[in-house]
């Protein structure tokens, strides 16, 4: 478990936090590109806890800004987005992407506050139909965006899914780290299905080694295939809010998730799903977006959203699978068929993560062997978090964009094997290049 003080320290990321300030060290993904036409209504973002506003200009430029007119606190997300630029609606001042104003029609002709009046703004770049931005010390020299897999290989080949969970980003991002709940939460009660048939399904007590790198944590998990013979997944954090899941025999195609926090007590979840030498299956593509007879797979599907005002920010990746309805937990189901009774991969997994509370009290807990990625993972975040502020030591993955090339694995072993050894070559990261290994 962790002390009150440790937990408050890793999940406050508010302008001024201990955690805020180290996230504020690396880039973040924050929005699709197709959410922001040019010329078209500004989207609405909250990012460490900071209200902002993204837009794309008629010369396709993206902006990310603060939400409130600095006149007189208009709300700029009711502002025209007309001819480069956002011009408010109260008074009519424009702002560019960079946050500088152009115009003031009130203000008598020759007036220099034009110049003087500029809206907060960060700066966005774009790669693969996402956006991202770096809202660090020094926005006139960030450093290059992180070479995540996903994100280098043709669209093609990744499938994203964006939605917005209800708790601190650390619990969430901590159900992903986990990796024994997998058979178990998502199994069923008979033995049919998919899940039954995964290979770590045959072992439901692995043991579980980690390995610290300077890139995060690779995490693996060993269960016994046999006599002879031993089943490697190893799960990877990068930091400060990546996880990597390897691929299974049945899905064969590598996962994970930025788990971008919001503010405090929500999480902005962006999955994606690739093949890191080929397109991306069709099938599974088309099964992502329409979920599995009325249930959900590991991407949120097109008819789980529910559309907040545009007030709201991210109002459009609000789930109707939330804590006020339970996640539509059915007793029936769980009696009948499936372990959790809840309707599908990845709203099982929020429903465990936020089910509690927004932030739940760690001092609670009572850890255990299985649980020794994650203790693993607050440690590193933790060390980071304390030498950033004490000793103003910033971690090497925060400049250097290479060490983002990682791969999360599952390989097949002789019982007993150093999966470290046995699984480097394949835990390389090397766009257009398949797995190496037979998942």
């Amino acid at each position: 478990m962790l002390t009150r003080e440790d937990n408050e320290r890793l999940v406050r990321v508010g302008p001024g936090t201990e955690m805020g300030r180290l996230m504020r060290l690396y880039w973040i993904p924050f929005l699709l590109s197709r959410d922001v036409p040019p010329d078209g209504q500004p989207y609405r973002v909250r990012l460490l806890g900071e209200d902002l506003l993204a837009f794309r200009d008629t010369q396709g430029q993206v902006g990310l800004v603060d939400q409130a007119c600095p006149h007189r606190g208009a709300p700029l997300v009711f502002a025209r987005n007309e001819e480069g630029g956002l011009r408010c609606v109260y008074h009519g001042w424009k702002f560019t992407t960079t946050g500088a104003c152009e115009e003031m029609p009130a203000e008598p002709a020759g007036s220099r506050m034009p110049t003087r009046v500029r809206l907060k703004a960060y700066p966005v770049r774009e790669r693969n139909g996402v956006l991202w931005t770096y809202m660090g010390p020094d926005p006139e020299q960030p450093p290059e965006l992180p070479m995540v897999e996903w994100n280098l290989v043709p669209q093609e080949q990744v499938a994203l899914s964006v939605r917005v969970q209800e708790c601190n980003w650390l619990q969430a991002l901590e159900g992903e780290v986990d990796s024994a709940h997998a058979a178990l939460l998502h199994g069923r009660v008979d033995t049919s299905g998919a899940i039954n048939q995964w290979k770590q399904a045959q072992d439901l007590a692995p043991s579980f080694e980690c390995a610290v790198h300077d890139s995060g944590v690779s995490i693996a998990s060993r269960r016994k295939i046999g006599e002879d013979r031993n089943y490697i997944r190893v799960n990877q954090f990068l930091m400060p809010f990546w996880t990597l899941v390897p691929p299974q025999s049945h899905f064969p195609e590598l996962s994970g998730h930025a788990w971008v926090p919001i503010d405090d007590e929500h999480t902005l979840c962006l999955m994606f799903s690739y093949h890191p030498a080929q397109p991306f299956y069709e099938k599974t593509r088309r099964l992502f977006k329409e979920g599995h007879g009325g249930r959900e797979t590991g991407h949120a599907s097109e008819k789980a959203f529910e559309p907040r005002p545009v007030t709201v920010p991210y109002h459009t990746y609000w789930t109707v699978y939330n804590r006020a309805n339970a996640y539509r937990f059915d007793y029936q189901l769980q009696v009948d068929k499936f372990n959790s009774g809840l309707p599908g991969l990845w709203v099982q997994d929020a429903a465990c993560q936020s089910g509690v509370a927004p932030i739940y009290d760690r001092t609670r807990e009572n850890l255990g062997s299985s649980d020794t990625g994650v203790v693993r993972t607050r440690r590193l975040l933790l060390d980071a978090v304390r030498k950033l502020a004490t000793e103003n030591v910033v971690p090497p993955s925060a400049a250097k964009p290479e060490q983002y090339l990682w791969r999360a694995i599952s390989i097949t072993v002789p019982a007993g094997a150093d999966w470290k050894a046995e699984g480097a070559e394949f835990m390389r990261a090397r766009p257009g290049q398949g797995f190496g290994y037979e998942p």
